[in-house]
C-alpha cells in the first residue's frame, strides 16, 4: 500500500501540467489573434507611437497596485535588470512599434500578418543553430506547412500595391525583434519573476516610445470609448496575461514548438472578423486553416 502513492503523483502531475499548458496556449492564441482587431481599432484615434505610449502608461498604472499587493521578487543585480530591459524593448517597444508603424504607412493587415507569421520558421532556424534544439523532419515539415497555411488564410487580404520599402522595413524590424526578444528572454531571464519583469519592461518601453510619439506625432489623441476599450483589452489581456503565458510556455518547452502558436493567431483574427463584421472567409481561407492546424500539430506533437 505505501508504494502506490508515489505512482499516483508521478502520473497525475504531468497530466495537470499538460492541461495547464494547453489552456495557456489556447489563451495566448485567442488573445493575440484578437489583438489585431483591437490595435486596428485603437489606431483610428491615435497614431501608432502615441497609441503604444497610452498603452504602456496605462499598463504601468495597472501593474503598480498589483505589485504592492503581490510583493513579487525583484531582480537581484544590475545585470539581471539589464537582461529584463533588453528583452522588454525587443518584445514590446521594437516589435509592436514596427508592426503598428508598418500598418500606419499603408501595409495591409494581410501582408503584415503574413510577414510576422514567418516567426516560427525564423525561430526554428535560430534555435537550431544557436541554442542546439534539434528538430525532426516532421517538425520542419510542420513549420513550413504552417507558414503555407497562413499564406492561404490571408491571401485574399494581401494588397501588394500598399507595400512600400519603409513599411516593409518596419515589418522586418518587428519580425526580428519578436523573434530575438522571445529567445533572449528564454536564454537570459529564466528565473525572473514575470510580474516585476513586466513592470520594468513597460517602464523602459514607455521611456523609448513617449519621445517618439511627442516628437514624431505630436501626441494627438481623439478620446473615445472604442480607444479606451482597445487599450484596456491590449494591456490587461495581451501585454500582461498573454505575454506572461508565452514566457511560461517558453520555459517549459522548445522554442520552435511554442512559437508555432503564432501560426494560429491570423486564423483567430479572420474568424473574429467574420463574427464581428460579417467578413465571410473564402474557401481558400478555410483550406488554409486546415493546413495551418496540421502544421502546428506536427510541430507540437512530435517527440524527440
Amino acid at each position: 500500500m505505501p508504494r502506490k502513492q508515489p505512482a499516483v503523483l508521478t502520473v497525475d502531475a504531468p497530466m495537470d501540467t499538460g492541461r495547464l499548458d494547453s489552456l495557456l496556449a489556447w489563451y495566448f492564441v485567442i488573445i493575440w489573434g484578437s489583438g489585431y482587431l483591437a490595435s486596428k481599432t485603437g489606431m483610428q484615434y491615435a497614431a501608432p507611437f502615441t497609441f503604444l505610449t497610452l498603452r504602456y502608461a496605462f499598463g504601468i498604472l495597472c501593474l503598480l497596485p498589483w505589485m504592492l499587493m503581490a510583493r513579487p521578487s525583484w531582480p537581484s543585480s544590475r545585470r539581471e535588470i539589464m537582461h529584463i530591459c533588453v528583452a522588454g524593448l525587443l518584445m514590446h517597444a521594437v516589435n509592436l512599434g514596427g508592426s503598428h508603424h508598418a500598418q500606419y504607412l499603408g501595409m495591409s493587415a494581410g501582408v503584415t500578418a503574413l510577414l510576422l507569421s514567418t516567426q516560427p520558421l525564423l525561430t526554428a532556424v535560430v534555435a537550431h543553430r544557436l541554442m542546439g534544439e534539434r528538430l525532426g523532419a516532421a517538425q520542419w515539415a510542420g513549420v513550413v506547412l504552417g507558414l503555407a497555411g497562413v499564406m492561404l488564410v490571408v491571401w485574399h487580404k494581401i494588397d501588394v500595391q500598399a507595400v512600400t520599402l519603409a513599411s516593409l522595413f518596419a515589418a522586418a524590424v518587428s519580425l526580428t525583434a519578436i523573434t530575438a526578444g522571445t529567445l533572449y528572454q528564454r536564454a537570459f531571464c529564466k528565473t525572473v519573476d514575470l510580474r516585476s519583469a513586466a513592470l520594468l519592461q513597460f517602464v523602459i518601453s514607455l521611456a523609448v516610445l513617449a519621445p517618439l510619439a511627442w516628437i514624431g506625432e505630436g501626441m494627438v489623441v481623439r478620446w473615445s470609448w472604442p480607444l479606451v476599450f482597445s487599450i484596456l483589452f491590449l494591456v490587461v489581456l495581451a501585454s500582461i496575461l498573454a505575454v506572461n503565458a508565452l514566457h511560461v510556455l517558453m520555459r517549459r518547452g522548445q522554442a520552435t514548438k511554442v512559437t508555432s502558436l503564432f501560426f494560429l493567431t491570423p486564423i483567430v483574427a479572420v474568424l473574429l472578423e467574420w463574427m464581428m463584421f460579417g467578413v465571410v472567409p473564402t474557401l481558400l481561407s478555410v483550406a488554409g486553416i486546415a493546413v495551418t492546424c496540421a502544421g502546428v500539430a506536427l510541430v507540437s506533437g512530435i517527440r524527440r
